[in-house]
């Protein structure tokens, strides 16, 4: 090869190390971003801990959001007494609580009973009726997220 075809070839390599080079910065530097992005987030020294991350409900039902016209999200406490329960009911759109107290034992239609203690999380059924049942000495207590519609029941009988 000659001396400037031996250039050129060089040069057109270089240029291709600069290229591949530069395509693997870009994707470690993305995949560290995507990697890091959900922690990024806030400052150092916070902490994310993820209580509950589903599809599912609790008894395997796909979670589907319903198309509402005027979605409302209600965040409400709930305080169960010993021996009381909510009575059977059911919600026609995904309903997701927090335990804060006490085990809250639900019993399902079908006669499937669930247990949820303290500091758990669950995604409660969806158009299926269910009773939450204290059978505990301490108050149940805890906080349920409803993806209601404006003007609608949080649950029906």
């Amino acid at each position: 090869m000659h001396q400037v075809e031996q250039h050129v070839v060089l040069l057109v390599v270089g240029i291709e190390l600069k290229i591949y080079s530069m395509k693997r910065l870009v994707f470690t530097y993305l995949a560290l971003i995507i990697c890091l992005g959900g922690y990024g987030q806030y400052n150092k020294g916070v902490v994310l801990e993820t209580i509950l991350k589903t599809d599912t409900t609790s008894i395997g039902q796909k979670i589907v959001y319903p198309d509402f016209t005027n979605d409302e999200v209600s965040i409400v406490k709930v305080i169960i007494p010993p021996g009381k329960s909510t009575g059977w009911h059911k919600h026609v759109f995904p309903v997701f609580a927090y335990m804060l107290q006490g085990t809250l034992t639900v019993e399902v239609e079908n006669h499937k009973m669930l247990q949820f203690p303290a500091n758990t999380s669950f995604s409660e059924v969806i158009n299926t009726l269910h009773n939450g049942i204290n059978n505990g000495k301490e108050d149940v207590i805890l906080i349920a997220f409803f993806m209601g519609e404006k003007g609608k029941p949080l649950s029906v009988h």
